[in-house]
């Protein structure tokens, strides 16, 4: 016999202690792209307490989209290695160009951030930021489904040593920091530069480059960088996004 109110009281207890557990870490993410999951992982593999608030129901950002809804992407040589260590199947198209699927390499990296022990809550949206004595020091959380009916109804606070803003083109955290600390960026102007039009092989170069501190304990990676610091987009090449996940991920150790 299934009795339905033990399996809502099995989701409610399990899911209500995942958030206790999770209100206090080392690293909150937001945004569960590819860099972001990347992060993730890398920080998770390391033992940080690592928590990802992603705001849709997917996860993945735009890479199961692939290319214009063609689920394929390309990574270049730089990237490769990235696609080995998630154990993601890959052709070479020409020599420095590698084709993946980009629906594996979305579960592949969900699979192996959450085994490495990556907390991840979908369907949350983080709406603030804390900070105190100019340090970022954790995030406001709201369901998504609140912030889209546009329901007055308050949110609740994560704290955390470092919060990692991978929310790509948008670079929502860093906005909000902007907006709350009178422009005071560890910019060239110390305000958000904006995004340049597309123009891949720089793209993927300065992905890497930007990814660093944008404010005393808030970094960015992926395409939340390029778009802080001023960067172009990239398109459907995505070894400069898993790149940067992984290097952000490495500058948080250092600090944590």
């Amino acid at each position: 016999m299934i009795e339905e109110t033990i399996i809502s009281k099995a989701i409610v207890e399990s899911y209500l202690k995942d958030v206790l557990d999770s209100i206090e870490s080392d690293v909150i993410i937001a945004g569960a792209g590819p860099s972001g999951l990347c992060a993730g992982y890398y920080l998770a593999k390391h033992k940080y307490k690592t928590v990802l608030f992603e705001r849709g129901l997917k996860l993945g950002g735009g890479m199961p989209g692939g290319g214009i809804m063609f689920n394929k992407i390309v990574v270049q040589d730089e990237g490769k290695a990235t696609l080995d260590e998630f154990g993601i199947t890959y052709h070479q198209y020409e020599p420095g160009y590698f084709v993946a699927d980009s629906l594996e390499t979305t579960a592949c990296l969900t699979e192996k951030a959450l085994k490495a022990g990556l907390k991840i809550f979908n369907l949350v949206s983080v709406e603030d930021v804390m900070i105190r004595e100019g340090c970022v020091t954790g995030v406001v959380i709201n369901w998504s489904a609140v912030e889209m009916a546009r329901l007055h109804i308050d949110p609740i606070s994560f704290k955390s040593k470092v919060v990692i803003d991978a929310t790509g083109h948008p670079s929502e955290i860093v906005h909000i920091v902007e907006k709350k600390s009178g422009g005071k960026l560890l910019t060239p102007s110390g305000r958000i530069e904006g995004e340049k039009s597309m123009w891949a092989e720089v793209a993927e170069r300065l992905s890497l480059e930007n990814t660093k501190e944008v404010y005393p304990n808030l970094y960015v990676c992926g395409m939340a960088a390029n778009a802080v610091f001023g960067g172009p987009r990239m398109g459907p090449i995505f070894g400069g996004m898993l790149l940067s996940g992984k290097q952000v991920a490495e500058l948080v150790m250092k600090k944590v």
